[in-house]
């Protein structure tokens, strides 16, 4: 019965060694969707489904409309559209379409054995979400507040490596 948490480790590794390996950054984008929600699969089976839920909604959802929105907005201009239908050929879409058909094979494995009355397919039993809350807030308190003030300071860093000088501005006018 482990073969659907393997097939999914699969997916992911594939995919993200093409996230990696592809120069083509929408490309890269496509294959990094597929290996998020193989992750969110993953978590599924061995009996998260709240964190499945949260890797598919922040990672899948948000975070991959932020990156495609920064690819759209780094709009070059119309030789790049050319080349993007020059790099847009079948061998393109033929690893992302292969990962989603195993992703879905999985999918329809689980919906047909009663995946929500049997539990679990790997773990104990399943984690919801007053279990995560209940963890992250007594026994893990302290990482959580280390992780909060690191990316704190990952933000301020970030705003101000990319602050201009005004300046800067003025001399570009």
């Amino acid at each position: 019965m482990m073969w659907p948490f393997y097939l999914m480790a699969l997916v992911a590794i594939v995919s993200t060694v093409r996230v990696v390996t592809n120069a083509n950054p929408v490309h890269a984008l496509l294959s990094l969707i597929v290996s998020l929600l193989a992750v969110a699969g993953m978590f599924m089976i061995v009996g998260a489904p709240f964190a499945g839920a949260l890797e598919i909604i922040v990672y899948a959802g948000a975070i991959m409309v932020l990156f495609v929105f920064v690819v759209m907005m780094l709009n070059l201009g119309q030789h790049t559209v050319e080349q993007e239908r020059k790099w847009l050929t079948s061998s393109a879409w033929a690893y992302p379409a292969l990962m989603s058909f195993l992703m879905g094979l999985v999918l329809i494995w689980m919906l047909s054995s009663d995946y929500t009355t049997a539990g679990p397919v790997m773990g104990t039993e399943v984690i919801g979400p007053k279990v995560v809350g209940q963890a992250l807030f007594t026994h893990y308190l302290l990482l959580v507040e280390i992780a909060a003030m690191l990316l704190l300071a990952a933000l301020v860093a970030a705003f101000h490596l990319g602050k201009r000088e005004p300046s800067a501005e003025k001399e570009k006018e």
